[in-house]
């Protein structure tokens, strides 16, 4: 019998009972706890992050099954800002993984086989073009933190934004 406040009606404490339905869930759901196995620094100061907390985080695979991740909230000790713990697969904030949306993204849209519907395919192209500009830029600005050259751009101008991020990446 468990004890309480109350040690005649022998009750469930709430911490207890907490847990109880905690692992009834995920007995229950196939869950992926999200940890990273290295410190990671704050990527606003480059700081150290606590863990605040975690949420849970939906995500579809290509061939539309559902899985549920456990993402760490992460709070840096300097800045106060909040981070999550994003594996590689997930694109921030897409619920597909981002493989799916790669594939979307970088062919016609004839030869995708993400299970996503035909607006959602439409929003990822438009998205990712928004973006390309930022993207690079990024590259650019990683590539001149660790002291490398950007790749010389061709003369001929690219097609598409892919070929351009693709100039941009370097060998190791």
């Amino acid at each position: 019998m468990w004890a309480c406040g109350n040690r005649l009606t022998g009750c469930i404490p709430n911490p207890t009972w907490s847990l109880y339905q905690s692992m009834n869930w995920l007995r229950r759901h196939s869950v992926f706890f999200v940890r990273c196995a290295e410190p990671v620094p704050c990527p606003c100061c480059g700081e150290r992050l606590s863990v605040i907390g975690s949420q849970r985080r939906k995500l579809v695979s290509e061939s539309g099954e559902h899985r549920l991740l456990i993402i760490r909230r992460l709070r840096c000790t300097q800045c106060r800002k909040i981070h999550h713990e994003l594996p590689d697969c997930v694109v921030p904030y897409k619920r597909y993984e981002s493989a799916c949306v790669e594939q979307v993204v970088s062919e016609p849209t004839a030869l995708s086989t993400a299970a996503a519907d035909d607006s959602t395919m439409r929003r990822w192209k438009t998205w990712f073009h928004e973006q390309t500009v930022y993207l690079l830029g990024a590259l650019r600005s990683i590539a001149a933190r660790f002291h490398q050259n950007p790749v010389e751009k061709s003369s001929v101008s690219s097609q598409t934004a892919h070929h351009e991020i693709g100039h941009e990446r370097h060998p190791y």
